[in-house]
């Protein structure tokens, strides 16, 4: 089995719901699995200690070695990732030294609650790390025609939601679903 990692963190659940889209995505490709992964919260304490009693375990470095391909999703935070996923990025210098993620490919996800909140730099902002990783970014193209007409999220740097407290509207979820068996073929190309 390929293994793709979707790696998130989401605090009001909208970026989880994009990574399980995602994972239906990557799940449509014979041979490869979705591994959901999420990273701890940072409180005043610093980061959280008790492992979530519901939704996705936390990530370790070993599911980042293992994997195939990369999923990589954060809420917009003033056009940037959120400091607790970034906070696990800045962690993977072991990664980094030893090549690990040399030439797997890579996407983005986000989700905020305004338009012009920042989806495409925050998008930007975690694909910096990647490419320091070695990483191949994989995005949406055009051929998908939800990217044409979508008036909600979407972009051709990855996934995106714009939140209006209802849930992924359906152009977010057909994009988030292509780009995750983008990435799948990508990565079993790739691995074979």
């Amino acid at each position: 089995m390929h293994s793709i990692l979707v790696l998130y963190y989401s605090r009001h659940g909208s970026t989880r719901q994009l990574a399980r889209q995602i994972a239906r995505g990557i799940e449509q490709v014979d041979g490869c699995e979705a591994v959901l992964r999420t990273v701890p919260d940072i409180n005043e304490q610093g980061l959280q200690t008790q492992p979530p009693v519901d939704g996705d375990p936390w990530v370790n470095h070993h599911d980042l070695q293992t994997c195939c391909g990369l999923a990589l999703g954060s809420p917009v935070r003033f056009g940037n990732m959120a400091a607790p996923l970034k906070h696990f990025i800045d962690s993977t210098s072991a990664q980094w030294l030893s090549g690990a993620l040399i030439g797997k490919p890579a996407s983005l996800f986000t989700s905020s609650s305004s338009m012009h909140g920042g989806q495409e730099t925050t998008l930007q902002s975690m694909m910096l790390p990647l490419l320091h990783h070695g990483m191949l970014i994989v995005g949406i193209p055009y051929s998908e025609p939800q990217l044409h007409t979508t008036e909600h999220g979407g972009t051709p740097y990855g996934a995106s939601h714009l939140n209006h407290g209802n849930g992924l509207h359906q152009d977010e979820m057909l994009l988030a679903q292509a780009l995750g068996k983008r990435l799948a073929q990508t990565a079993k190309k790739l691995s074979d």
